[in-house]
């Protein structure tokens, strides 16, 4: 695996991935909360602890009111208004499944848009319009949190982590930092620290946020951190959010020190789970512990390989109402799209940290890294699962399915998702995809 990545962006390589992937397919099992999906659990519980875990995060945004696709950098920057996609079958009927508004996903109610703050009334209001299509719900959490510690002397942590959801460069970047600090302070105030680990599940593009996270845990000097975190304080010295629980320049200076030594997280490991995370910024493994990255996948090309997505225009824009090929959102929001921050300022701080984490713009760039097809990062091991959450021609509407980014947060989807991490990360190699460690 790529070492020192020091912020680099992510290779889009359709070489088949070799042992770093695996293939799976969703069977029914025992019904969750039933006698023997609680057995499972509890079993899969001491296997945690056992293993030194002593906190699991659900890290996650939101679909609602954000730009998922990032479409809107494509009309607004990309040339798309002045005709670029023309001339491309499918391509104006594909971008209508893409932009906000008319893709069929619903805006929050009550028209709150990012920044989201990670409060409990802000996550109660997503679990009462999302449910838990690409959402990991308090029920979800609770039912987790029971489970696995109803046979352990050391109970583990559970917590649900909310992210702003702002799609663009600047609020991941803020997001990092953010997660990172609230990762510390877990860490302090349960003494978390050397032989211990925290477990993270991100799903979506609070996967992006994490890999940027990676690139600051790296130990030993790194320019490109130091670049990152230059470009960043000088974004939140510009200030525009006066919010309480804003991010603060000082909230950044307290952690570079600690950096470069590996000491933020008091010597505990990191391991890190993504759903459904698109191809976008390198990951450095160095600093954390395992990795691990599971898609929705069904296998569709001729072509033999079918560690890739499909993408053929316009079939595409026909698969996607009902997610025939899996996560369209995983395949679709690369590199060279995005939402577009909301201030002068946010959007000059984002095409500085653009320069930096990124060298794709446009809508002929990003068209070229979604033709790539990858699933699977060149970082971490890699499941490409067939959730069996649709394909089919009932199955339902994009806020149902979400253009299979649904599929990894439903509460039936749980117990193989934990089967899966704990037989990848905390169980002695042999069958499994190999992980860093």
């Amino acid at each position: 695996m790529p070492m020192a990545n020091n912020f680099q962006h992510a290779l889009y390589s359709r070489a088949d991935p070799g042992e770093r992937v695996g293939y799976r397919t969703v069977e029914a099992g025992a019904p969750p909360d039933s006698p023997a999906w609680q057995d499972a659990m509890a079993r899969l519980g001491i296997q945690l602890s056992t293993a030194g875990v002593r906190a699991v995060l659900w890290f996650q945004g939101t679909y609602l009111s954000t730009d998922l696709f990032g479409v809107q950098r494509l009309d607004e920057a990309g040339g798309l208004k002045r005709g670029y996609s023309r001339g491309i079958p499918g391509m104006e009927a594909l971008l209508a499944l893409m932009r906000e508004g008319s893709n069929g996903l619903p805006p929050f109610s009550g028209g709150q848009k990012p920044p989201f703050r990670d409060e409990e009334q802000i996550k109660k209001l997503i679990d009462e319009q999302a449910v838990d299509a690409g959402n990991f719900t308090a029920a979800y959490v609770e039912q987790f949190k029971r489970s696995v510690n109803r046979d352990v002397s050391r109970p583990i942590l559970c917590v649900r982590s909310l992210w702003s959801s702002e799609h663009h460069h600047v609020g991941r970047a803020r997001a990092a930092v953010q997660f990172l600090n609230k990762l510390r302070t877990i860490c302090t105030d349960l003494r978390i620290g050397t032989g211990d680990r925290v477990l993270v599940q991100a799903h979506g593009q609070a996967g992006l946020v994490l890999a940027l996270l990676s690139n600051l845990l790296a130990p030993g000097p790194s320019s490109g951190r130091d670049r990152f975190c230059h470009l960043l304080r000088s974004s939140l010295q510009q200030g525009g959010d006066a919010s309480e629980d804003a991010l603060r320049p000082t909230d950044l200076e307290s952690l570079e020190s600690l950096l470069p030594a590996s000491q933020a997280l008091n010597g505990a490991a990191l391991d890190i789970v993504t759903y459904g995370t698109p191809v976008r910024y390198g990951w450095d493994p160095s600093g954390l512990g395992k990795l691990l990255h599971i898609v929705n996948h069904r296998p569709m090309r001729t072509d033999g390989k079918r560690w890739l997505a499909k993408m053929e225009l316009p079939q595409i824009t026909m698969e996607m109402p009902i997610a025939w090929g899996g996560d369209y959102v995983q395949q679709l929001a690369v590199a060279g799209c995005d939402a577009v921050p909301s201030s002068p300022e946010a959007q000059a701080a984002n095409k500085a940290l653009w320069e930096l984490l990124e060298p794709y713009d446009g809508f002929e760039r990003w068209l070229e890294c979604a033709r790539k097809s990858v699933r699977c990062p060149i970082d971490g091991a890699c499941l490409l699962v067939d959730y069996k959450d649709t394909g089919t021609p009932e199955a339902g509407t994009a806020r149902d399915h979400v253009y299979g980014h649904a599929a990894y947060t439903r509460l039936n989807a749980m117990l193989f998702n934990t089967t899966e991490l704990v037989h990848a990360f905390y169980v002695p190699s042999g069958s499994q995809a190999s992980v860093s460690s």
